[in-house]
């Protein structure tokens, strides 16, 4: 006879029970206290159900709070715990998680977040015995292993054992991704430790295999400039910024490095190394899709280092991919003005006042900058955008007249700017001014699909330049054969050009590819009524008023599902529906 833990065996029906409610849950709490009068947002299943809702929005401040509440209800349930904890840590709030990290671990001894935060937690402490322990025990799955690998270096580093921190390394898997952390840790431990010549070994190496990366360059380049190798250092930063374009980074250390300055070493302590770790690694996380472990690991930087802009920088950049922009600005004002990322951090919190609805917030904020520095593009390059996106044409079309007119001779990198001021200049019924600066735009980046796409739509829709309008269509879909946009400024050309067959087959791919945007819908039903499929045509109809169009378009769909397409309709041009759908390719 099989002998049962009656706890686990309570623990597996409380989980059950509470995994039920979660999969009979509706979208919104507020539905869940209307459907439910025996539960408020003080119960047990009532906080906890806020709490998924709040994480599920990434709301990781209200969602602790609600998992705090339930945990209180019932302190010994380890999905609860674990939640809290995960949320708290997310949140930054090292007492509360720290706490819950260790009663997770009683009951879960090799949970990795738990076991990375106490490991964190102990080398702050200085006992660098249990910061091993604790990272030992992470040691579950690739990324945990990496993870564990880098920091237990660190720890043994710290420790003042550098030869056991190499040989650490050492062991890490030779899949290319891990070899990448494994050289630039291993250039870092060494220079730390004083092996100047270990470290630049490894530093060649992952600069040679990966120039493009940031954090390389910078660390090489610092490196160099340290052993009195001012040109290695210039040469390794050039190479950087050819490669990947220039960053306030790299261009600030550059700058530094031929005005006779030597900047220090880019980690300097066992700290650095240790918040590297979990900056590089969470930064990663978050963007390749892991938001929620990603903004964790990035806490764990700032945990063991909170002077880290870059680390604010990632953080920010995570919040604004969960869409909280609140907390993303909030993370930008960790960083100082001193720093060279300041000046793309206002910028930025435009943009995010800006998806806050707070235009004029971000108007003002842009027009300080403007009046700091009024020689500079960016943020004139940015409030033109801003206030573009907002349908504010006239007001966006001079702050692009003001950018320009700083850039003198233009180059391929001021291609988007001509490319914004003919939307502009489009919108205002200026269309020589506006074909005017496509065709600078073009000149400048031949290969840009959204010039490529406005432009050869817009000579569809005035009957000019067929040939070369179609070649500039075609030519946008192939360099992007999956934008569901594009797509449809190519069935939306052969529909105006009288090939109905062409437009049906390449309107119905738009639809599959952007089937919640209204404009292709639409279109895909003028297409059908023409080629005679009436009722496909007003169900097409039908599904695009369903997906929130404008008031023109809600009027016009009306029309057309009551009387059909009417030869007015028809011939009426559909340049603004085309080119709204260009600007959210764009955005």
């Amino acid at each position: 006879m099989t002998i049962v833990d009656r706890a686990a065996l309570r623990r597996w029906a409380r989980r059950s029970l509470l995994l039920a409610a979660l999969l009979a849950a509706p979208a919104a709490y507020s539905e869940v206290v209307a459907d439910s009068p025996d539960e408020d947002p003080g119960t047990l299943l009532g906080n906890y159900l806020s709490g998924r809702m709040a994480r599920g929005d990434h709301d990781t401040v209200a969602a602790a709070d609600f998992y705090s509440k339930a945990l209180a209800g019932d302190p010994s349930n380890e999905i609860i715990l674990e939640q809290t904890f995960l949320l708290e840590a997310a949140s930054a709030h090292w007492d509360r998680a720290i706490r819950l990290a260790n009663e997770l671990v009683k009951v879960e001894p090799a949970h990795r977040i738990a076991q990375f935060l106490l490991g964190c937690d102990a080398f702050k402490r200085g006992d660098y015995k249990e910061a091993d322990e604790h990272f030992s025990a992470a040691r579950q799955g690739p990324i945990a292993d990496l993870t564990s690998t880098l920091a237990r270096a660190w720890v043994q580093e710290a420790d003042g054992k550098p030869d056991e921190a190499l040989a650490t390394l050492d062991s890490l898997s030779d899949a290319d991704w891990a070899q990448f952390y494994q050289r630039y840790h291993r250039a870092l431990i060494a220079d730390v430790a004083g092996k100047h010549d270990i470290a630049r070994l490894a530093f060649a190496q992952a600069f040679k295999k990966n120039p493009s990366t940031l954090r390389v360059a910078e660390a090489y380049a610092r490196h160099a400039v340290n052993a009195n190798n001012r040109k290695l250092a210039r040469d390794t930063l050039k190479i950087h910024i050819a490669k990947a374009s220039g960053h306030p980074l790299s261009e600030a250390l550059l700058a530094d490095i031929e005005s006779g300055k030597t900047p220090p070493l880019l980690v300097v302590t066992p700290a650095d190394g240790l918040a590297e770790v979990f900056y590089g690694i969470g930064d990663a996380l978050a963007g390749e899709g892991g938001l929620d472990m990603g903004i964790i690991f990035l806490q764990f930087a700032l945990y063991v280092k909170p002077d880290f802009p870059l680390a604010y920088a990632a953080l920010a950049e995570a919040y604004e991919g969960a869409k909280k922009y609140d907390l993303e600005m909030e993370a930008f004002d960790q960083i100082p003005k001193d720093s060279p990322l300041w000046l793309n951090v206002q910028i930025q919190k435009a943009f995010a006042l800006n998806s806050l609805d707070r235009v004029d917030d971000a108007k003002v904020l842009l027009q300080q900058l403007i009046a700091q520095d009024p020689k500079d593009v960016r943020p004139l390059d940015a409030l033109g955008n801003i206030l573009r996106s907002h349908e504010r044409y006239g007001e966006a079309k001079d702050y692009y007249s003001r950018a320009i007119a700083l850039i003198g001779k233009p180059t391929k990198d001021n291609w988007a700017l001509f490319y914004s001021r003919g939307v502009s200049n489009e919108r205002l019924k200026d269309w020589p001014g506006a074909e005017a600066d496509f065709k600078q735009a073009l000149e400048l980046s031949p290969e840009e699909s959204l010039v490529l796409n406005y432009l050869g739509y817009s000579w569809i829709d005035q009957g000019r330049n067929l040939k070369q309008a179609m070649d500039y269509i075609r030519k946008a879909v192939k360099l992007k054969p999956d934008d569901g946009y594009y797509v449809d400024s190519l069935g939306w050309a052969y529909f105006r050009l009288g090939n109905l067959p062409g437009a049906v087959e390449q309107l119905e791919r738009a639809v599959e590819l952007k089937p919640d945007d209204p404009v292709i819908n639409d279109h895909l039903g003028d297409a059908y009524w023409r080629v005679g499929r009436k009722l496909e045509a007003k169900y097409q109809w039908q599904q695009a008023l369903t997906l929130k169009p404008d008031d023109d378009q809600t009027v016009a769909l009306k029309q057309k599902i009551e009387s059909g397409l009417t030869e007015t309709a028809d011939t009426k041009s559909a340049q603004d529906r085309t080119t709204q759908a260009g600007e959210k390719t764009q955005q």
